[in-house]
């Protein structure tokens, strides 16, 4: 399409055995780690999307220098996704999750931003390098970014919140536990909510902010014990967490559409906004 020239390749994961045309209900062969897939949902991002950028809104932001990008053409494949919610609300960016070989934002981050931004709040979706420390670069980058441009972009930095699927989820409870300095930038405020589904990560800091997680209970890629686990260690040290696990749900069920799991968004939202309020 023509409304995302500049950024279109990023909409999709394009791993290089698939040169061959595909359909948007052929998606699943593109994200072979997610399941629950549904076209409805991607034609509904994409036009979305189209409708902004048919406004005159710009949806996409680069979060590197062209400078930066000349040095490492690798940081041309990055960037943010807008999905507007109401002037000066806070924000959130989303991690969709890919095992570190592919982001697969179509299903696990672009839908999760099109229902925050439904409630009220701003939405990124980071399109990242897929390795585990240059994404958690990338995501700290994000973070810089937007609180450099917060008043360009009409987003509060009160209570942020980083969401992420799997290796995403990685990503965001890394960086709320170890900040922005850790990972190349100069120290920002730490996000105010960590949304986090289904990953195994067992490590975790007195430091996290407060955790939602959301898990299934047939996960074969990443136990749902270890999710507990954490969550236990995080709410012995005091730190706000919710905990649920989905009977008869696997790996990769992005916003749950059509499963026990749907509406959890609405869920994870709540528990961010008690946060917002402790911050007041």
């Amino acid at each position: 399409m023509k409304e995302f020239a500049g950024f279109g390749n990023l909409l999709f994961p394009m791993p290089d055995r698939h040169r061959d045309p595909l359909t948007l209900d052929q998606m699943e062969r593109l994200l072979p780690y997610h399941s629950h897939i549904h076209t409805k949902t991607t034609i509904e991002v994409l036009e979305t999307l189209k409708e902004e950028v048919g406004q005159g809104k710009k949806i996409f932001y680069p979060i590197y220098t062209e400078e930066e990008m000349r040095q490492d053409p690798e940081k041309r494949n990055t960037g943010l996704f807008f999905f507007r919610g109401k002037v000066d609300e806070p924000f959130a960016i989303v991690n969709a999750g890919g095992g570190f070989q592919y982001v697969g934002a179509i299903h696990e981050s672009f839908p999760h931003c099109m229902e925050i931004a439904r409630r009220g709040y701003n939405a990124f979706a980071l399109i990242y390098r897929p390795n585990a420390y240059e994404a958690c670069e990338d995501l700290a980058r994000a973070i810089a970014f937007i609180f450099d441009h917060h008043e360009q972009l009409q987003v509060s930095t009160m209570c942020y919140s980083l969401w992420g699927g799997s290796a995403g989820a990685r990503m965001a409870a890394w960086l709320g536990s170890y900040g922005t300095k850790e990972f190349g930038e100069k120290p920002y405020p730490k996000a105010g909510t960590i949304v986090m589904q289904y990953t195994g990560l067992s490590e975790w800091t007195r430091n996290d902010p407060p955790t939602f997680v959301i898990v299934g209970d047939h996960d074969y890629i990443a136990d749902w014990r270890i999710m507990k686990r954490r969550i236990d260690h995080l709410k012995q040290a005091g730190i706000d967490t919710s905990f649920r696990v989905v009977s008869g749900l696997e790996h990769g069920f992005g916003i749950g559409m059509g499963t026990k799991a749907q509406g959890w968004i609405d869920e994870a939202i709540d528990f961010w906004q008690e946060q917002m309020k402790k911050e007041k």
